[in-house]
């Protein structure tokens, strides 16, 4: 498969990425929203996705929504209650829902969580889709938050190519 639009987060002249209704508390979710939009604006500018184009999302991270993940643990040692988003927004696909729905992404949604390279994972995950008849293009989102909870991306649209 190659590589349609390519975008990044933080980009120059990024500030802080903006929030996403339905997602607190942690930069995972409106990054993965942010880097994903700009990448599909590269391709398709401000409109939704052809309707003949199934796109699969590929979401890759290693370590998830560290934010959130420290938030309900320090809430549930504390003895607090955990407030019903956090319930909604743990698991990644929420957010690759939220994309499909916003962006009429007519594909299968992955998440993986990788055990080595994770450009090399989410690549193959997307050209096994692609080849297998599941998805004409692939929206790879690569994303981790470190320790320190700063939150870098990468999305990357896949397609083209013959199916085997």
């Amino acid at each position: 498969m190659r590589e349609i639009a390519r975008a990044g987060w933080p980009e120059p002249g990024d500030g802080v990425v903006p929030g996403v209704p339905g997602f607190v508390h942690s930069a995972f979710a409106p990054t993965v929203v942010a880097v994903a939009e700009r990448c599909l604006r590269r391709r398709y500018g401000t409109s939704p996705a052809p309707e003949e184009v199934r796109t699969a999302i590929v979401l890759v991270s290693a370590s998830g929504d560290r934010a959130s993940a420290a938030h309900v643990r320090a809430t549930v040692e504390a003895g607090g209650r955990v407030g019903p988003l956090f319930f909604y927004q743990s698991v990644p696909n929420s957010v690759a829902g939220h994309l499909a729905a916003r962006w009429g992404l007519r594909g299968p949604v992955v998440c993986l969580s990788p055990t080595g390279d994770p450009y090399a994972e989410g690549a193959a995950q997307a050209a096994l889709l692609h080849d297998d008849g599941d998805a004409d293009e692939v929206l790879l989102i690569l994303i981790e938050q470190t320790p320190d909870l700063s939150t870098e991306a990468v999305a990357v649209l896949l397609g083209g190519g013959a199916r085997p």
